[in-house]
């Protein structure tokens, strides 16, 4: 069985960085992309903690990009070429909401990370995490719509109780 979430990593990270684009240059957009994929991937790791949960999820598919389109205002599928849209079929929208409330939430992000640690998953040393954890004024000016809490606020919503849940002291991360 696939146990990789990569797939689903690099699809929700883009779609973050669709919805909330960089400004400035390609400098920032690699900054943002950079900030997106460390929030998505903690995510993740917090959402399939096993590999079995891992396995299942790159069985089943993670349901898509639909409802996140639909509240953000994002262009239809509607009339492109499949190659340019297959890639949402692999956002997983619990793991948006959930990067989404790390990106806006700091001590949020520093709880999430700390989770992550004696799990099924790799245990990542923060540094790995450091744009997510510590950006510094590059990092913020870069992802200035994607750390946004306003603008993300609806995104991080929608699965902010169980993302907190999920954190609760005592709360093993075994699904």
């Amino acid at each position: 069985m696939l146990t990789d979430l990569s797939p689903l990593i690099a699809a929700t990270a883009r779609w973050l960085t669709v919805a909330y684009p960089a400004g400035g240059g390609a400098l920032a957009a690699a900054l943002c992309d950079a900030q997106a994929r460390q929030a998505v991937t903690v995510a993740a790791r917090l959402r399939y903690p096993t590999e079995i949960d891992a396995g299942l999820v790159t069985l089943a598919g993670p349901g898509g990009a639909a409802r996140l389109d639909w509240m953000t205002g994002a262009e239809p599928a509607d009339g492109h070429p499949p190659e340019e849209w297959a890639w949402r079929t692999w956002v997983d929208e619990v793991v948006a909401s959930w990067a989404a409330a790390l990106l806006t939430d700091p001590r949020l992000a520093v709880l999430a990370v700390a989770a992550l640690t004696g799990g099924e998953h790799t245990a990542a040393p923060p540094a790995e995490f450091r744009r997510l954890l510590y950006p510094d004024a590059g990092d913020r000016r870069a992802a200035a719509l994607l750390r946004h809490p306003d603008l993300l606020a609806p995104v991080a919503a929608l699965h902010r109780d169980q993302l907190l849940d999920r954190l609760a002291p005592g709360r093993s991360l075994a699904a």
